[in-house]
C-alpha cells in the first residue's frame, strides 16, 4: 500500500505533464474585437480624430490617463464612455508593443463610402490601392493623401488591411479626415470613375512617360500597387496611362508610401 507521500508524489507529476485547461481570454487572438464590429484605435492624434469625426458612432470604451483624460474633457466635453487608468493597464488591452501615447478608443469600425460618392462630381486627386497590405504603408499614404488634399482613398475588401490600430496610428489620424471606399473589384471600379469624368494614372517603374509628363490637370485617380508585384495586369489594362516617378539618383525603387507622398505632390501641383 502505498503512502499519502507517494501518492502526492505521483499526483505532482501527473499534474506536471498533463496539458493546460484551454483558457479563452488566454489564447483568443487580439483580433477577435473586430468580428464584434469594433476596432481598437491608440495614440493621441487618432483617437483625438476619431472624438471629432462626426461619421463614427459613439465610443463603446475610451480609456485615457489622468492627464489625457483632462484633455479629452477640455477639447470634447463630457465622453460618457471615459475611463481612467493607468498606462500599464491601457497596454494590456493592445497588442504588444503598442505606443499608445495614454490614449485607447474601442469605436465601431468607420463606413465604407461608395464609389459614386466619393468620385461624383469629378475634381481633383483619388488615390486607388492595389494590393497594398502593410498596415504602416497603409497608414502613411492616408497621411499624405490627406496633406495633399486628395479626395479620398480606394482600396481593394479584401486586400487590404483595416483601418485600425497600427495603420490608424501611422495614419495620424488621417482615417478619419479622408473618406475611403472598399470595393471588390479594382478594374469595375476604374470603370465606374471613367464613366464620372475620371482620368486613371497607373504608377509603374518600367512606363515611357514621366508622372510631371502625363498630368493635365484633370481629375485624375492615381493607382499604386504593393511593393514586388506593382500594378496588376488588369488593373494596369484599365489604366488611361502608365507613368514612372523619375529617379536620376539611380536607386531602383521608392518604398510604396514614399512614391504615394511624391504622385500626391506632383499631381495636386496647379497646371495650365
Amino acid at each position: 500500500m502505498s503512502s499519502s507521500h507517494e501518492r502526492n508524489d505521483r499526483k505532482s507529476r501527473s499534474d506536471h505533464h498533463r496539458k493546460p485547461a484551454h483558457s479563452g481570454r488566454r489564447d483568443a487572438p487580439k483580433r477577435h474585437v473586430r468580428e464584434e464590429g469594433y476596432d481598437w484605435l491608440w495614440g493621441w492624434h487618432a483617437v483625438e480624430a476619431a472624438l471629432a469625426n462626426p461619421r463614427r458612432e459613439a465610443p463603446k470604451r475610451l480609456l485615457a490617463t489622468a492627464e489625457r483624460a483632462r484633455q479629452i474633457t477640455q477639447k470634447f466635453g463630457r465622453v460618457d464612455s471615459l475611463e481612467v487608468a493607468e498606462n500599464a493597464a491601457i497596454a494590456q488591452l493592445l497588442p504588444q508593443g503598442a505606443v499608445h501615447q495614454g490614449v485607447a478608443l474601442k469605436s465601431p469600425s468607420l463606413d465604407s463610402a461608395s464609389i459614386d460618392e466619393l468620385g461624383a462630381p469629378a475634381s481633383g486627386l483619388l488615390l486607388m490601392l492595389d494590393q497594398v497590405t502593410d498596415p504602416q504603408n497603409v497608414g502613411a499614404i492616408f497621411r499624405s493623401a490627406a496633406a495633399f488634399g486628395a479626395k479620398g482613398v480606394i482600396v481593394q475588401d479584401r486586400h487590404a488591411p483595416a483601418l485600425d490600430g497600427a495603420l490608424a496610428k501611422a495614419a495620424a489620424g488621417a482615417v478619419d479626415l479622408i473618406p475611403h471606399a472598399r470595393v471588390v473589384n479594382l478594374s469595375r471600379a476604374l470603370e465606374r470613375l471613367a464613366d464620372l469624368g475620371w482620368r486613371a494614372v497607373g504608377l509603374d517603374g518600367s512606363a515611357e512617360g514621366d508622372l510631371a509628363q502625363v498630368l493635365d490637370g484633370t481629375p485624375t485617380v492615381l493607382v499604386m500597387g504593393s511593393e514586388g508585384e506593382g500594378l496588376r495586369r488588369l488593373v494596369a489594362e484599365h489604366c488611361d496611362v502608365l507613368a514612372k516617378i523619375p529617379m536620376p539618383g539611380g536607386f531602383e525603387s521608392l518604398n510604396v508610401s514614399a512614391a504615394a507622398a511624391v504622385a500626391l505632390y506632383e499631381a495636386s501641383r496647379p497646371r495650365g
